[in-house]
């Protein structure tokens, strides 16, 4: 399955975002979607993972409250709705797809190219 990233940008300081995740090539309900942030300096850290259906979801305790992970299985689309966002939160995006719901990188087979979000005034 192929995946790709949009939606980032630069923001201020308590703005928001909404990431995007385009999947083809695959069937998009087999697979765990998750996403994860790399910021300079930094390995890659879990954000927010999804179930196959989206009924559940679980997410990284810097952003919960904050970000809200979706998908639509109809679309082949995910997303990450980012509000209240912080200078810390400044990093490249990557979506993954994989076959278990978990918060380890590793076991994700499938990821997008990333797209880099910038938090500052």
């Amino acid at each position: 399955v192929q995946l790709v990233e949009s939606g980032g940008g630069l923001v201020q300081p308590g703005g928001s975002l909404r990431l995007s995740c385009a999947a083809s090539g695959g069937t998009f309900n087999r697979y765990v979607m998750g996403w994860f942030r790399q910021a300079p300096g930094k390995e890659r850290e879990f954000v927010a993972i999804i179930t196959l259906n989206g009924g559940s979801a679980s997410y990284a305790d810097s952003v919960t409250d904050r970000f809200t992970i979706a998908r639509d299985n109809a679309k082949n689309m995910m997303y990450l709705q980012m509000n209240n966002l912080k200078p810390e939160d400044t990093a490249v995006y990557y979506c993954a797809a994989g076959f278990t719901f978990s918060r380890v990188d590793r076991l994700y087979k499938y990821w997008g190219q990333g797209t880099k979000v910038t938090v500052s005034s």
